[in-house]
C-alpha cells in the first residue's frame, strides 16, 4: 500500500471489490470539489506563468489524494504534462517542485507506485546538484514513504535520519522564492518527515517535527495548508493513543485521544477553504474519518455510531479503516451490540488481510478484536488471549524503543558525516557563494586539460558589470546578496556538467567541458539574459561581461585564461551585458602577459 502526502492519506487507496456502476461519481459525491472544471478548458501550458505552474502542481497533489482512480489517473497525465513544460522552461526551483507533485501522485495512485521510483531518483539528483537542500531533504522523506510501502522500514529509517540531518540547522531562506512560499516548502517536508516517523511508530521525533512544521504553517500557511497540517497532526495523536493503550498506559491514551478531539474542533474552520473535496454543507468530521473517529474515541458513546458507518464506507486507506473501525466497534459496544462490534472489526481485518504497511496499527486491531471475542467467544479464552497480547505488546514496546535508539544514532551519525563532509568542502568552496573557490577551479581545470574526452573544451571568464557602484553606493552586506544572486542564476543557467567558481571579487569562471565554441557562446549567453531579467530588488542593475574562448592543444590554464580574460574585456568595450568570443590569437597580442594574473582572493 502506498502513503499519503499532504493530506495525510497513507498510501494508495484501499479499494474493496465494488462495480464501477455502484460506485459514486466525484461530482456526485462532493458537488463542490474545486477540481471540476466542467466548461472551462485549461489554458495551455506554454502562456501560464511559472507561479500558475507550481500553483496547478499543488492544486493536483490535495486532489489526488481524495479521488477515484480514473480521476487519479487523469491527475497523474496532468502531471506529467506540468512536468515537460517546468523542464523545457528549466527554472531549478520550479522543476524542483513540481517533480515532487508528480511524485506524490504516482504514490497515490494504485498501480502507479513503482512509476515514482525513477521520478524520486531525477529529484533526489535535480535538488542535490542545484543545491536546494529543503528540497532535497524533501525528496529523501519521500524515498523513506515509498521504502514502507515495500516493506523496507530499515531503509524508510535511514532516509528519515537523512533528512532530518540536513534540516537540523535552520536553512537559509532562499531569495529567489518569497517568504510565504519558502515557509510553505520547509513546512511540507517537515510534514513528510513527520509522517514518515509516525508510519514507524517513533511518535515523540514525529509530534517535534510537526510541531516545529506548525511554526512555519501558523505564520504563512494557507487554509488548505492548515487544515493539511492539523488532520496529520490528529492522526499522530491518534496513533500514539493507541498504542499506549496496548502497554497498559490507559491514561495517557485518554489525554492523546481528547488532544486529538480538540485538534478536529479546530480544523472545521480551515476545512472549509482547503481544497480537500468536500460538501460544504456538512462538517468535516463527518467527511473525514480521522476526524469523526476522533470524537468517539475521546467519548465514546451510541451518537456516533450512524456517522462512523458512514465514514467507514468512504474510507480509502488503511490507517483510516483501521482507526475508524476500532473507533466504532467500542460505541457499538457501549450500545450493547457487541456482535455488531465484533463483525466491523472482523470484516477490516480480511480486508486488510493482505495488507502490510500499517504494522503498528495492525497489532491494535488484532488486540482489539481478541478482546471483544477470542477464538471461541469464551470469556476466560479472551482473557488468555489478552494476558499474551499483553506480553507481546511490551515486548514489541521494547522492540520499538531500540527502533528510537537506531533512529537517534543514525540522525547523529549523519550529523557528523555532514559535518566532516562540509569541513573537507570548505578547502574548496568559496564561503559567500558556496561555488568551487580558486583552489578548486585550478585543480579541476588542470583535470580537464589533460583529459583528451574533455575537449572540445570552452572557458570563460565573467566579470560583473556595475558591482563597484553597488558597493560604493550600497552596503558591502547588499553587495554580498548581488553576488549569491549572480553566482546561483548562472550556474542554474548552465549544464549540470559545467563547472561555475568564483575565481575572486567580482569574477567568475567558468569551465564547459565537452562544449564547442559555438555551443559555450549560446549557453553563457542565455546566462547573460537570465541575469539582465533579474528583479532589480535582487539584482541592482548588476550585469555580465563575459569572454570565452576555447582551449586549444598544448595550451596551459593560464594561457587560456589569459585569452578569455582579453575577451572579457572586449565586450566591456562594446557596451557590457553581453558575450565576446575571442579573436585568433588574441594571447599573441599580450607579449608581455603570457599568462592571466588572478585577482585577489576575497
Amino acid at each position: 500500500m502506498r502513503l499519503q502526502q499532504e493530506t495525510g492519506v497513507d498510501g494508495p487507496a484501499h479499494r474493496p471489490e465494488q462495480p464501477r456502476s455502484e460506485q459514486p461519481r466525484p461530482d456526485e459525491q462532493y458537488p463542490d470539489r474545486p477540481d471540476k472544471q466542467q466548461d472551462a478548458a485549461p489554458p495551455a501550458l506554454a502562456e501560464v506563468s511559472d507561479a500558475w505552474l507550481v500553483g496547478r502542481a499543488r492544486e493536483l497533489t490535495a486532489v489526488a489524494q481524495s479521488s477515484d482512480l480514473e480521476a487519479q489517473l487523469a491527475i497523474a497525465r496532468e502531471a506529467d504534462d506540468l512536468l515537460v513544460e517546468a523542464q523545457r522552461r528549466g527554472e531549478p526551483r520550479m522543476v524542483a517542485q513540481i517533480l515532487r507533485s508528480s511524485v506524490i501522485v504516482r504514490l497515490v495512485t494504485p498501480g502507479l507506485c513503482e512509476l515514482a521510483d525513477p521520478l524520486l531518483e531525477e529529484l533526489l539528483s535535480h535538488t542535490g546538484r542545484h543545491g536546494l537542500l529543503v528540497l532535497q531533504a524533501d525528496a529523501h522523506a519521500l524515498a523513506g514513504r515509498r521504502a514502507l510501502m515495500s516493506g523496507y522500514e530499515d531503509t524508510a529509517l535511514s532516509e528519515a535520519a537523512t533528512a532530518l540531518a540536513m534540516l537540523e540547522d535552520e536553512p537559509v531562506p532562499d531569495i529567489l522564492l518569497g517568504p510565504r512560499q519558502w515557509e510553505r516548502l520547509l513546512s511540507a517536508t517537515l510534514v513528510d518527515i513527520g509522517l514518515v516517523l509516525t508510519q514507524l511508530g517513533v511518535y515523540e521525533l514525529a509530534d517535534d517535527v510537526l510541531a516545529r512544521a506548525h511554526r512555519c504553517v501558523r505564520e504563512n500557511g494557507g487554509p488548505h495548508e492548515i487544515a493539511v497540517h492539523m488532520i496529520n497532526r490528529v492522526r499522530l495523536q491518534l496513533g500514539w493513543g493507541l498504542r499506549l493503550e496496548r502497554v497498559g498506559k490507559g491514561e495517557d491514551a485518554l489525554d492523546r485521544f481528547a488532544t486529538a478531539s480538540a485538534l478536529a474542533v479546530s480544523v472545521e474552520g480551515p476545512w472549509r477553504e482547503s481544497l480537500f473535496p468536500r460538501r460544504s454543507d456538512r462538517p468535516a468530521a463527518v467527511q473525514v474519518p480521522m476526524l469523526g473517529a476522533a470524537h468517539a474515541l475521546a467519548r465514546p458513546g451510541p451518537e456516533h455510531i450512524g456517522p462512523l458507518e458512514e465514514l467507514l464506507t468512504v474510507s480509502m486507506y488503511p490507517r483510516e479503516l483501521i482507526v475508524t473501525a476500532i473507533a466504532l466497534s467500542r460505541c457499538l459496544e457501549i450500545a450493547g451490540r457487541d456482535e455488531e462490534a465484533q463483525r466491523v472489526l472482523g470484516t477490516t481485518r480480511k480486508q486488510l488481510e493482505h495488507d502490510t504497511s500499517e504494522p503498528t496499527l495492525g497489532l491494535c486491531l488484532v488486540r482489539e478484536y481478541a478482546r471483544l471475542c477470542g477464538p471461541d467467544g469464551g470469556r476466560e479464552t479472551s482473557t488468555a488471549l489478552e494476558a499474551y497480547a499483553t506480553a507481546l505488546e511490551h515486548e514489541l514496546w521494547t522492540l520499538r524503543e531500540a527502533r528510537v535508539a537506531t533512529l537517534l544514532t543514525r540522525l547523529e551519525h549523519e550529523r557528523l558525516s555532514r559535518e566532516h563532509g562540509a569541513i573537507a568542502q570548505q578547502a574548496l568552496q568559496d564561503p559567500l557563494t558556496g561555488l568551487p573557490n580558486r583552489r578548486a577551479l585550478d585543480e579541476r581545470m588542470d583535470a580537464l586539460v589533460a583529459t583528451p574526452s574533455a575537449y572540445p573544451l570552452s572557458v570563460a571568464l565573467v566579470d560583473l558589470d556595475g558591482f563597484k557602484i553597488v558597493n560604493d553606493r550600497c552596503s558591502h552586506a547588499e553587495g554580498d546578496d548581488v553576488l549569491r544572486v549572480i553566482a546561483s542564476t548562472l550556474r542554474d543557467a548552465l549544464r549540470g556538467d559545467d563547472l561555475v567558481g568564483r575565481y575572486g571579487g567580482d569574477e567568475f569562471v567558468v569551465l564547459l567541458p565537452g562544449a564547442p565554441l559555438g555551443a559555450a557562446e549560446a549557453a553563457l549567453s542565455r546566462a547573460v539574459d537570465a541575469v539582465s531579467r533579474l528583479p532589480l530588488d535582487f539584482s541592482r542593475g548588476v550585469t555580465l561581461s563575459i569572454g570565452v574562448v576555447s582551449v586549444r592543444p598544448a595550451e596551459t590554464p593560464g594561457q587560456a585564461l589569459a585569452r578569455a580574460d582579453a575577451a572579457m574585456y572586449q565586450a566591456k568595450r562594446q557596451g557590457g551585458c553581453r558575450v565576446a568570443v575571442s579573436g585568433a590569437d588574441i594571447a599573441d597580442d599580450l607579449p608581455h602577459s603570457p599568462s592571466w594574473v588572478p585577482p585577489p582572493c576575497p
